[in-house]
């Protein structure tokens, strides 16, 4: 004899819907690539993967800080590049200056090109972005954060770059030593270009050694670019496993429990179909 109470029906019906709504959830995942919808889905992973979230947020802005100051440090090693190309092309004109008679059209001409030289070199040091962000800080260095408590340099100071250089122990400029070499070779006088000369191969060597610093500089954000990147690549394959749905295996799960609630519902609708006397017999 089959007994069928209204609570085993209730039971089969609870279990049906359950079963429902694990089917939908599984749809739901494999149209969203998402396998939580909610906090009560997994309330560990959900509070792991909403700390992950804040944490990918943050390195998202390191990440375009780093992005930056490579930006900016690579155009400060450019411009240091052409002043330094300036400065030797400077000291070949005082050289040659040397061997050429006053008052001749090459004189006057070595002139002109240091004069151009000077006003290049300035506006190397001058010049800003499209933003009008200058290429070198202006008397204090900018540190950029590019992470939690960690915040680096990109450039140097205009002021580090082109000042405070000792030429026999005289402070003096790159416009400064630029100034004095175009004076020499107006005036012809030996002792002059001498010094000139000096001040120009001791500015040459101040600019590589700026060089050198800029140099470090990059070198620093580009490991810390790589660091990040690495990181955040971390936080993204953890989120993922956490959150991203396996579809291959869900799918299954799926269909396997299509297949259960198919067969269960079409049980359910036989037996409830037979009168008293079908059970009996």
């Amino acid at each position: 004899m089959v007994a069928i109470s209204r609570q085993t029906v209730a039971d089969e019906i609870r279990r049906q819907q359950a079963m429902t709504q694990e089917i939908a959830k599984a749809q739901i995942a494999v149209s969203t690539g998402k396998k939580l919808s909610a906090p009560s889905d997994d309330v560990h992973a959900w509070v792991e993967i909403s700390e992950i979230g804040k944490l990918q947020a943050s390195y998202a802005a390191w990440t375009g800080n780093v992005g930056y100051g490579e930006s900016r440090a690579e155009k400060a090693q450019t411009n240091l590049e052409q002043i330094n190309t300036l400065m030797t092309r400077a000291k070949e004109l005082l050289v040659q200056g040397v061997s050429t008679a006053a008052g001749e059209t090459g004189r006057a001409a070595i002139v002109a090109e240091l004069g151009s030289i000077r006003e290049t070199l300035s506006e190397l040091l001058n010049e800003t972005d499209y933003q009008g962000i200058p290429v070198y800080d202006d008397t204090t260095t900018i540190k950029i954060p590019v992470g939690r408590g960690i915040q680096m340099e990109a450039v140097g100071t205009r002021q580090s770059v082109s000042e405070g250089i000792d030429v026999d122990g005289v402070a003096m400029s790159l416009d400064d030593i630029l100034a004095n070499a175009i004076t020499a070779v107006e005036t012809g006088d030996e002792s002059a270009r001498t010094t000139a000369l000096a001040g120009i191969e001791t500015g040459l060597d101040h600019v590589i050694g700026e060089q050198a610093k800029q140099g470090i500089r990059s070198e620093r954000l580009s490991a810390m670019a790589e660091r990040v990147a690495d990181i955040a690549l971390t936080l993204q394959e953890r989120r993922s496993g956490l959150e991203d749905t396996e579809l291959t295996e869900t799918i299954s799960r799926m269909q396997q429990k299509l297949l259960t609630l198919e067969a269960a519902q079409a049980a359910f609708a036989r037996i409830n179909q037979q009168s008293l006397f079908d059970l009996l017999r």
